[in-house]
């Protein structure tokens, strides 16, 4: 694709309060309506009035919090929205393929091809505690080899069925051609799955497959199977890195650079001016918890940050390596949030100001020229394709961004002013992928035919 001719894709990250550390003591939030799906009707549809690209859910099987299902409450807002891009998260090791496979059909149909699927290996140990596949919560290289097969045979699964597939009766009757459903006889090390699928091909082939991290198996894992990435990086130089190495595995798996689209996160607080969005900055730090947020640093790098001023800088000196038993299942994130630390040469207030906009994403702060500047650079210098959007206050962070950054971004050229098509993967630009196994099956049939009758 030539540069003239890039857009920025833009995806919201779905949290009912939003995600600043501070927000569900906001005014303007509604944290108690977590579970109300008219809320979450109101995110989509705003998020979809402003031509974003698609919405994700998080996920994970362990913890207190209160979260919905995210393929009951997604097939739930399919039916309300008519563009927007739909993303659940599932996790490959406490699943199963046929049954991921037969949901996320089931979603691709039930949403016209606007189903996507963030690929995640686990979330902490604890999600080990709740379901006992593997016996407990594999370490990350294993997480990995089983995600990796998991999506292989998902993927065999939805082709399973060739695209034309129902053979007519007459006017009231259909029914199966069954030549043209396969068994896949899939034989792994840890799936055996015989097929086929209970449902045709989905609308667009595949669902969109993302995958969320950046360790050295997520950056492989990702260029093998995903269309999108989440990921998390805090500075232009990191972003680059990360961009330029991804992109670079590609070609070993016959994939192009327009075949994986970069994500980052981003918490952005937006003002009509400089000073206006300080003054939001503020404000969200001021309902923060100190002493909570300074023992969470303090554990997180293993540092006592009690004893410091709030403007000293982070002792970088100080922090311990990590023994990999702190920060649960995301192993890359710490290494991310250094990063950016020793970059910037952060003090502890600007700290814990950034990670309680972003959670180890980048934040920025800016009135709305600012803003699309920001998102502008990033682009244009191959830091990211697209930005995962991470609202601080919701609604009225994903409200200004929408009436005032995306304009801007529209002026400049580098996001859409209408919707390129009915699925996501139309509005992301992405290809819809070929049916791999029809090769196999034709090879099948054509040499079944070429043996004797005698033999047969």
């Amino acid at each position: 694709m030539n540069e003239s001719e890039r857009k920025v894709h833009l995806n919201v990250f779905v949290r009912v309060a939003g995600h600043h550390a501070g927000a569900w003591k906001h005014p303007d939030a509604e944290p108690e309506r977590d579970l109300d799906i008219e809320k979450y009707v109101e995110l989509a549809q705003l998020a979809e009035k402003g031509l974003i690209d698609s919405l994700f859910t998080a996920d994970n099987y362990s913890g207190t919090g209160r979260r919905l299902e995210p393929f009951t409450l997604l097939s739930a807002l399919a039916a309300v929205t008519t563009n927007i891009g739909l993303i659940g998260t599932v996790s490959t090791t406490y699943n199963d393929p046929f049954h991921v496979a037969r949901k996320l059909a089931s979603l691709d149909y039930l949403s016209n091809g606007r189903a996507a699927w963030n690929i995640v290996t686990g979330h902490s140990p604890e999600d080990g505690n709740n379901i006992t596949k593997w016996g407990g919560y594999p370490e990350p290289s294993k997480r990995y080899e089983i995600g990796d097969e998991f999506v292989e045979v998902t993927k065999q699964l939805w082709d399973s069925w060739d695209e034309e597939n129902v053979a007519s009766n007459d006017e009231r009757h259909l029914r199966i051609n069954h030549s043209n459903v396969h068994e896949i006889d899939f034989e792994g090390e840890f799936f055996n799955v015989k097929g086929p699928l209970n449902i045709p091909r989905p609308p667009q082939g595949y669902p969109v497959l993302v995958q969320a991290g950046s360790s050295e198996n997520g950056k492989e894992l990702a260029a093998k199977h995903a269309e999108v990435i989440f990921t998390a990086q805090q500075t232009l130089g990191a972003a680059q890195e990360f961009y330029s190495d991804v992109k670079s595995r590609l070609s070993k798996y016959g994939k192009n650079h327009d075949q994986l689209l970069i994500m980052p996160g981003l918490g952005s607080i937006v003002g009509e001016t400089a000073a206006e969005a300080k003054d939001l900055e503020d404000d969200l730090f001021s309902l923060l918890n100190l002493e909570n947020s300074l023992k969470q640093a303090s554990r997180f790098f293993s540092v006592d940050f009690s004893e410091y001023d709030l403007d000293d800088r982070v002792p970088l000196d100080k922090i311990k390596p990590e023994d990999g038993s702190r920060n649960g299942g995301i192993t890359s994130r710490r290494e991310v949030v250094l990063d950016a630390v020793r970059r910037d040469k952060l003090t502890i207030r600007q700290f814990l100001n950034r990670n309680a906009g972003g959670h180890g994403h980048v934040t920025y702060r800016g009135s709305y020229i600012q803003v699309a500047d920001f998102i502008e650079t990033w682009l244009r210098e191959r830091g990211a394709d697209g930005f995962n959007l991470l609202p601080q206050v919701v609604p009225h962070s994903l409200e200004t961004f929408i009436n005032k950054v995306i304009p801007e971004l529209q002026n400049r050229g580098i996001f859409r002013t209408a919707y390129e098509g009915t699925t996501l993967r139309e509005n992301l630009g992405l290809v819809r992928p070929v049916n791999t196994n029809r090769q196999i099956w034709t090879a099948r049939f054509q040499a079944a035919k070429s043996i004797p009758s005698e033999v047969k």
